[in-house]
């Protein structure tokens, strides 16, 4: 069993109620639930946090190689487009990671289609709501490391 660890950034503890015509009516907690079931389903542990703090994110970032987290999941929010802290911390963590967004951020304002973390993500996933938290964990199925058999 491995650990995936989803990191969640600023404002999607509003999911639900704000803008559902872009980030659609599932709240952060029903995402959460199934995401995890998902998780389980494969044989692996999912650890999910949310803060709207960036340092809050850096610390969970930095946590992940002592937790021995396999992967991670990371929604950075508004981060995407700011945040060298983050970024940083997830080449010092030497975890790797997947980018995903709910919304095609490639098809909003240009200030969104900056991001400080799609060239060091293994991928990135956006565009499909919900189901971009369920893609990114099958994408990271391969990257978790089985034990070797000698």
């Amino acid at each position: 069993m491995a650990i995936i660890s989803v990191i969640n950034g600023p404002n999607l503890n509003m999911l639900g109620t704000r803008e559902p015509g872009i980030y659609g009516a599932q709240t952060l907690a029903d995402i959460e639930h199934s995401l995890t079931q998902l998780a389980e389903q494969h044989g692996h542990e999912l650890l999910f946090y949310q803060s709207n703090a960036e340092h809050d994110l850096v610390n969970k970032v930095q946590q992940s190689k002592h937790d021995k987290v396999a992967v991670i999941l990371l929604n950075p929010a508004a981060f995407t487009h700011t945040s060298v802290a983050l970024r940083d911390a997830l080449l010092a963590s030497d975890t790797p990671f997947i980018e995903l967004h709910l919304s095609n951020v490639h098809a909003r304002e240009s200030f969104r289609q900056h991001s400080y973390f799609s060239d060091i993500a293994k991928g990135v996933i956006c565009g499909f709501g919900p189901d971009s938290y369920k893609l990114a964990l099958l994408a990271a199925l391969p990257l978790i490391q089985k034990p070797s058999r000698d």
